[in-house]
This record gives C-alpha cells, sequence and structure tokens, in this order.
C-alpha cells in the first residue's frame, strides 16, 4: 500500500464527489468543507489519477468535432459592378482634349535614316502603328543637339536646365583620333 497524507475517509468521499460528476475543484472544496483540510484541485487531480477514477469522467472538448462529410463550395455569386457603391464619382471640371506632342511651327521634311545629312533634325515621325515607316524632320539642327529648336523644346522639360554639351575642342580632338 502507498503511503499517502490522504485519509482514507477523504478518499472515499472524492470517489463518492467524482462519481456525482462534480470537477475536481469542486470535489476538493467539498473535502475541505466536511474535514476542515486543504487539498488543492491539483491534489485531488492527482489522489483520483492514483485510484484510477481521473480517465472515465473527462468532459468533453467544447470545440465540436470534424464533419464526417465536407460539403461542396458553392460558386461565387456574379457581382454588378455598376452598383452604386462602386461607381467611380463624376468628375466636377470639364475634360479637356489631349495635347499634340508634334510641333506645330514647323513642317517636316520626312526623309528617311538613310537620307538624313549630319546637320540634320533626327526627331522622329510616324512608327506609332505596325508597318508605318519611320521618318525624320530633317530641318538645320540646334548646335550642341540632334533637334532642330522647335524639337528642341519638345524633348526637353523645360523645367529642367540642359546637360552642358561637349565643347567643339573635345570633339575636333576625338574626330582627328
Amino acid at each position: 500500500m502507498e503511503l499517502s497524507n490522504w485519509a482514507p475517509e477523504h478518499s472515499d468521499a472524492l470517489r463518492e464527489f467524482i462519481a456525482k460528476g462534480m470537477s475536481f475543484s469542486e470535489a476538493a472544496q467539498a473535502i475541505n468543507s466536511r474535514f476542515n483540510t486543504s487539498y488543492s484541485r491539483s491534489a485531488a487531480l492527482g489522489r483520483a489519477r492514483r485510484l484510477g477514477l481521473g480517465a472515465d469522467g473527462r468532459r468533453q472538448p467544447s470545440v465540436p468535432a470534424k464533419p464526417a462529410e465536407l460539403h461542396e463550395i458553392a460558386e461565387p455569386r456574379p457581382v454588378n459592378l455598376k452598383t452604386p457603391a462602386l461607381l467611380w464619382p463624376a468628375p466636377v471640371f470639364k475634360a479637356i482634349k489631349p495635347i499634340k506632342l508634334r510641333c506645330v511651327r514647323i513642317e517636316p521634311r520626312h526623309l528617311s535614316l538613310i537620307e538624313l545629312e549630319r546637320g540634320d533634325c533626327r526627331y522622329p515621325y510616324g512608327g506609332d502603328e505596325e508597318g508605318e515607316a519611320i521618318t525624320f524632320c530633317g530641318h538645320p539642327r540646334r548646335p550642341g543637339s540632334s533637334y532642330c529648336t522647335a524639337h528642341f523644346h519638345l524633348s526637353r522639360n523645360p523645367v529642367e536646365l540642359p546637360e552642358r554639351a561637349a565643347s567643339t575642342v573635345s570633339l575636333r580632338v576625338v574626330e582627328a583620333a
């Protein structure tokens, strides 16, 4: 027989309370009030396990068990994207026409790449659609640029300062080499 500080009448009371379906903390409180002892819930639980009472009266888990059969997920309902909640608010201002980026002040010569001379403007025209030929402006270039003055201003941001162009002296040195 194992040594224990539980009196036999305390163990019998524990068996009785567990048989009634009381929890271990309730059983410990009942034993403490009846016999003027100070057993804790853990002490009652340990004694019940040693007596073989712990495994039978377990409570059911609060989370329901996984269902045996899972139903198919229904297809999502079609959503009407034109509902008033999803529409963008109407703009307050009037729409303006987009600005044409082609130069208005100058009529291009529409030269091919082979026809371009050394000092001609290389601003491209065409090639926007499949199979459309690309031609170039062909007017005299602005010094230090690949474009004429009108196309130079179109191709640059007017707020930014233009990059420093290479001096003609360094270009002559490169050409001579």
